[in-house]
């Protein structure tokens, strides 16, 4: 197999959404398929899921520039910092662990028991803890709603809305609160709160969003560490990393020889439909087709050689030994997509990654071509197009006569090159 490829981790570019759960929700979706599949269906089949509480996402700022000298492991070992922090604090405020804490993700859940200046306390405290001892800082955003708790993970639009305010409007070492947070502090409460501008897109569903610049700290000492956060590691991984120095780069080649395999890559995008649907019905709806594509998935799926590793709401990723059997697959399952009425994108590439199963009897994925997989089929491919990187199309008929085109893009300063077909 070609080694021809990037070798370097981009975190940023593995961003998959962390609110949905290691499995899809079958026993709802079983539920809503048997059900008229009308709006008042789709109310009562969630009104046994609404929870109400504080949903506090975290994403990490900057990584890609410490990406680019690093590599996979280090770059584990850095986002790995903030993440303990971030539960060791929540956890002691009360709060649970929300999915898999993939890539460089974080969620929680506080129930609306939970004070508000209480809370705020314990993620300020956080942040300091983040910004003495980690090498990475974190955005933390936190909204206070209703969600639909499926199978362990926040689903609704008011869980996309804070996610992406997380995401893509806040900064290392910064704390954005929405006005249903600040409205349940009381009147002398001693943060100190800065109204927010500039939210886009989604967050702009949470109403006034505020910067928490100061206020009181729990006067004890940090939280300790009692128990891991929902890693989306093997526990015999997890351990390894944890004894990691970066200043020991023999430990470091040692660990990734050991955890390292070279891997084919399938990453499938499925298209959002626009359609005048209820928010209820959009969302079962969506789930629904996450399990056919699912079905249709594992229906194709070699016996031998290749592994599903998750389905997580539009996105699917599968694992293959050898980049041969990897192209015929996603050909085929672009196919049983389309006659399924779904339009979807997918990228292909090869390379050392980290997989395994989860503690939690999942499956996950991490490394160079997980990010540039998910670069061709999520940024850059034409709806309904297979992209292969060059090392795995060098192992597949790609050229014009075979249906592929060089595509060459350059991206965040980076040049790319791939087949598009």
């Amino acid at each position: 197999m070609s080694t021809d490829l990037p070798a370097r981790h981009d975190p940023g570019a593995f961003d998959l959404a962390r609110d949905a759960a290691p499995g899809l929700p079958l026993t709802l979706v079983e539920q809503w398929r048997a059900s008229g599949r009308t709006a008042a269906d789709a109310r009562r089949l969630l009104g046994a899921h609404v929870t109400t509480g504080y949903s506090v996402v975290s994403d990490s700022a900057g990584l890609t520039r410490l990406s680019r000298s690093l590599g996979l492991l280090e770059v584990l070992a850095l986002i790995d910092g903030p993440k303990r922090v971030l539960h060791a604090y929540g956890t002691a405020a009360g709060g649970r662990a929300v999915g898999v804490w993939a890539a460089d993700n974080a969620q929680m859940f506080h129930p609306a028991s939970t004070d508000a200046g209480t809370l705020l306390s314990a993620l300020l405290g956080a942040q300091d803890e983040i910004a003495r001892t980690c090498g990475v800082r974190i955005g933390i955003g936190v909204h206070h709603g209703d969600y639909y708790d499926l199978d362990g993970g926040l689903y609704g639009a008011e869980a996309d809305a804070i996610e992406h305010l997380a995401e893509n409007d806040t900064e290392g070492g910064e704390i954005a609160i929405t006005e249903a947070v600040a409205g349940r502090l009381p009147a002398d409460h001693g943060f100190v709160l800065r109204r927010k501008a500039g939210q886009h897109g989604q967050a702009g569903a949470l109403g006034a969003v505020y910067r928490v610049l100061d206020g009181p700290r729990d006067a004890g000492t940090a939280p300790a560490a009692d128990g891991w956060y929902p890693i989306p590691y093997s526990a015999a991984f997890y351990e390894d990393l944890l004894r990691l120095d970066p200043q020991d780069a023999g430990l470091a080649a040692a660990l990734a020889g050991k955890h390292l395999r070279e891997r084919t890559v399938v990453l499938v995008e499925r298209g959002e439909e626009a359609r005048q649907d209820t928010a209820e019905v959009a969302l079962l709806r969506g789930l629904d087709l996450s399990a056919h594509m699912r079905e249709a998935g594992l229906r194709l799926l070699p016996a031998e050689g290749a592994a599903e590793i998750k389905v997580a709401g539009p996105l699917a990723i599968y694992l293959f030994d050898d980049p041969g059997p990897a192209v015929p697959f996603a050909l085929e399952l672009r196919t049983a997509l389309a006659d399924a009425g779904m339009t979807c994108r997918i990228g292909v590439d090869s390379g050392p990654v980290l997989s395994g199963r989860t503690p939690g009897g999942g499956r996950d994925v991490a490394g160079a071509p997980v990010n540039q997989a998910s670069k061709m089929a999520q940024d850059l491919a034409a709806p309904g197009r297979v992209c292969l990187s060059e090392a795995v199309a060098a192992h597949a008929d790609a050229g014009p006569g075979g249906g592929f085109t060089l595509v060459r893009h350059t991206v965040s300063g980076v040049d790319m090159a791939f087949y598009q077909g």
